[in-house]
């Protein structure tokens, strides 16, 4: 069971989505209102959440997956991301900055971990939506992530894909930049749907992979694991929610270990692929200006 946000003839509306029915999987709109609610974080924070999902009456006919207008499925929330979480990421950031090669080197083995503030819901796009590089950075990556998805209680109640879009040259002249290689219009991906917790396999073996695509050919790939990650997730959520409440729950990108070369960046129209075990796959092309 997943829960997404659609575009549909009704406006924008709550939908579940049966994963385990594959090619014949529909998007359902569900009513929210009998159970007193009005929006997808309400939802998401109900602590009947997994059997309300089920039973909510649905709103509308059921709309074939490749037939769906997608929107992130995020509606009141903020967006949250770790960093420095995988050994492959402590490389990169200090390939980025010698300045600031030991400051990576340490929060990779510190207590308290990187966190910081990725986006607003209006800077996030959806499956098959837009992503933008800025327009003045010149290296520029996408990240694929695990996105973890808190409940206003800080319990982990779903799980989606998340790319966390970083400018490598802003970041890399000064880390005191990070807000302004991470925080921008179109600069997070969330989609295509939340799959609910219990519908998870066995996190040790969720695997990540990125394919980006340019004229037809992939010009990179990798893959990795949540295995290979070198925190745990309520750990990471702990840490997020120390003197900082999250009413409206939140979601938090639990950082990447696939980063593609220091000689690789993004351009106009290339498609970006992250498929997440558990989940499936979200897509975005890439804009500027």
């Amino acid at each position: 069971m997943a829960l997404a946000r659609i575009l549909t003839a009704k406006g924008i509306q709550t939908a579940r989505v049966d994963l385990q029915k594959g090619n014949a999987a529909l998007a359902t709109p569900i009513d929210l209102k009998p159970a007193g609610l009005t929006s997808l974080s309400q939802l998401l924070s109900h602590p009947d959440l997994e059997q309300l999902a089920v039973n909510l009456p649905s709103d509308g006919p059921g709309i074939p997956l490749d037939q769906v207008n997608w929107l992130p499925p995020i509606d009141d929330q903020e967006v949250w991301a770790a960093g420095v979480t995988y050994k492959r990421s402590q490389t990169a950031r200090m390939e980025e900055s010698e300045a600031a090669a030991s400051c990576y080197d340490r929060v990779y083995t510190a207590a308290r971990p990187e966190i910081f503030f990725k986006a607003t819901p209006g800077r996030c796009s959806g499956h098959l939506g837009m992503l933008r590089i800025r327009e003045d950075a010149h290296w520029n990556v996408p990240e694929p992530e695990l996105a973890l998805v808190i409940a206003s209680s800080g319990k982990i109640v779903g799980y989606t894909i998340g790319n966390d879009m970083s400018s490598r040259d802003i970041e890399g002249d000064n880390p005191l930049y990070l807000p302004q290689a991470k925080l921008y219009n179109q600069c997070c991906g969330l989609g295509p749907w939340i799959s609910l917790a219990s519908q998870m396999p066995e996190r040790q073996s969720i695997e990540i992979a990125l394919a980006i695509h340019r004229d037809d050919q992939v010009v990179f790939e990798g893959k990795t694991s949540v295995a290979q990650m070198a925190r745990q997730f309520e750990d990471l959520v702990s840490w997020l929610l120390r003197d900082n409440d999250m009413h409206q729950g939140a979601f938090l990108l639990t950082g990447t270990g696939v980063v593609p070369d220091s000689d690789f960046t993004l351009k106009r129209g290339d498609i970006v692929d992250i498929t997440i075990s558990g989940i499936g796959t979200l897509t975005n092309t890439i804009v500027q200006g």
